[in-house]
């Protein structure tokens, strides 16, 4: 990618998170690089095109700590610091989690991508709590589907949480997600084993008083 195509990016990013993609238009973008109109769509026809783009950016980090995952060493602390670099991930593409659902109807590759993405979150999933069992870091499952419910709640939480962060504040940004970060892990606590909820109850005190 030229160095021109990711400055462009980075400039349709930013306006993007301030104003929401709905409310951005191309001129805007070009306005911002101080280039014409027709200069930047010599680059990206379409502002479906930055979408894309910026899309497929985002989730290239993703989509390698999933490909990774079978060779990954686990812990709930190298959980946990993996939940805090999606998170920061995310929060560099407000504009697509708080927006998800209406921007997923814009471009049929990125939702082809994002469903099947969807599955191989769901066996990456499957994958840690196998890793996690083997360390005696989490308990078996009380139930047929009590994993497949866990999975998902998981991955909707991961998907959601920023969208409902915004909600109630607008001061969120890297340096104060800990608190979601901690929400996220403590949908796994009861399903830890003795050994993994002190390991969890050493690695964040400050939750247990």
């Amino acid at each position: 990618m030229s160095k021109k195509k990711k400055l462009i990016l980075e400039a349709a990013r930013t306006l993007f998170n301030e104003n929401g993609y709905h409310d951005v238009t191309i001129r805007m973008i070009a306005l911002k690089m101080n280039m014409s109109s027709g200069n930047l769509n010599y680059h990206y026809k379409k502002r479906e095109d930055i979408f894309e783009a910026l899309y497929f950016e985002m989730v290239a980090e993703f989509d390698q700590r999933i490909h990774v995952l079978p060779n990954t060493e686990v812990s709930i602390e190298q959980l946990r610091n993996d939940v805090e670099s999606s998170m920061k991930r995310m929060l560099d593409y407000t504009f697509f989690w708080t927006d998800l659902y209406n921007l997923l109807s814009i471009s049929d590759r990125v939702r082809d991508h994002f469903q099947e993405v969807y599955k191989k979150r769901i066996s990456g999933c499957f994958l840690l709590f196998q890793k996690l069992k083997q360390k005696n870091l989490m308990r078996d499952a009380s139930f047929e589907k009590e994993y497949n419910f866990l999975a998902e709640r998981m991955i909707n939480y991961g998907n959601t949480w920023l969208y409902s962060s915004r909600l109630y504040s607008n001061k969120l940004d890297t340096h104060n997600i800990d608190y979601y970060v901690n929400a996220y892990l403590s949908i796994l606590f009861p399903f830890l084993t003795s050994q993994g909820k002190s390991e969890f109850q050493n690695l964040l005190p400050e939750l247990f008083g």
